[in-house]
């Protein structure tokens, strides 16, 4: 049985919503973090992988060719919650789901000189009695989102920044202005020396065009998931880029050197 580890948010649904498990292949979920950790393990045989910990194991670990989580300005669910404004942050509470995300936004403070104290926190908004700003990402951060507006924006010209009195940083639109690229959130990767099965890439990619060519239907279903608008769900999977094309890798090599770790520009042919 070939295992595929699957993080279970809306945004990566496009990619399996039609994928179905039997014929030698499994399903086995998790967040981020914890596919990052099965996936060095052996446990599971290809994952989605956080785009920092691919670049951190790049000596362990092969992506596959075309197949990404990215986005090119706001992606809506890697959203630093805050009241007071973005200069004057000093405690954050962090996510515990995403090393990758937690990597950006110490990133983008050193960018601006700003000197928070970061700290690994489980919970929500509820952390701002505490904490200055809090990290949520995934479909924790759209709940979150949607919990805050009172209408569902018509333009994505629309979206706020802030509602309820609490700010609303998307860190990867915070990326964009700073490097003009998109932001690679995670690519599916297998161990270096287990090559992935050409049938099984071959399912991938039927899965994804599926995906892709019914957004209305993958909406509905995590829409109706996640208990939110299913027009606030197609407004956010339609701004994703599934495909590692020359811009995302360029983004990925960016993010590379911010983070001052080698690219290795290393994938699968496949």
């Amino acid at each position: 049985m070939y295992i595929l580890g699957v993080p279970r948010y809306a945004n990566t649904a496009p990619l399996y919503h039609f994928l179905e498990e039997g014929d030698g292949l499994a399903f086995r979920y998790g967040v981020p973090t914890e596919l990052n950790r099965w996936l060095l393990e052996g446990t599971v045989d290809l994952s989605l992988v956080s785009s920092y910990f691919y670049l951190q194991h790049a000596d362990k670990l092969r992506p596959l060719p075309d197949f990404s989580v990215a986005d090119l300005g706001p992606v809506y669910s890697v959203n630093l919650f805050h009241r007071k404004p973005w200069p004057d942050l000093r405690r954050i509470a962090l996510t515990t789901e995403s090393a990758t995300s937690v990597r950006l936004l110490e990133w983008l403070l050193q960018k601006d000189g700003i000197p928070a104290t970061c700290t690994p926190e489980q919970g929500g908004l509820e952390l701002l009695d505490r904490y200055d700003a809090v990290l949520l990402i995934g479909d924790r951060a759209i709940q979150t989102y949607f919990s805050l507006l009172s209408i569902i924006p018509e333009s994505v010209h629309q979206v706020p920044t802030q509602a309820e009195g609490i700010r609303i940083t998307d860190l990867s639109m915070k990326w964009f202005e700073q490097t003009r690229l998109p932001f690679v959130f995670a690519v599916w990767a297998t161990r270096k020396n287990s090559p992935p099965p050409p049938e099984v890439v071959r399912r991938l990619r039927a899965a994804r065009s599926l995906g892709l060519g019914n957004l209305a239907a993958v909406a509905g279903t995590e829409a109706q998931r996640l208990q939110v608008p299913e027009r606030l769900m197609q407004h956010y999977l339609w701004n994703f880029r599934y495909h590692l094309e020359a811009p995302d890798r360029l983004g990925l090599e960016a993010f590379a050197q911010a983070v001052g770790l080698p690219y290795p520009d290393d994938y699968w042919e496949v």
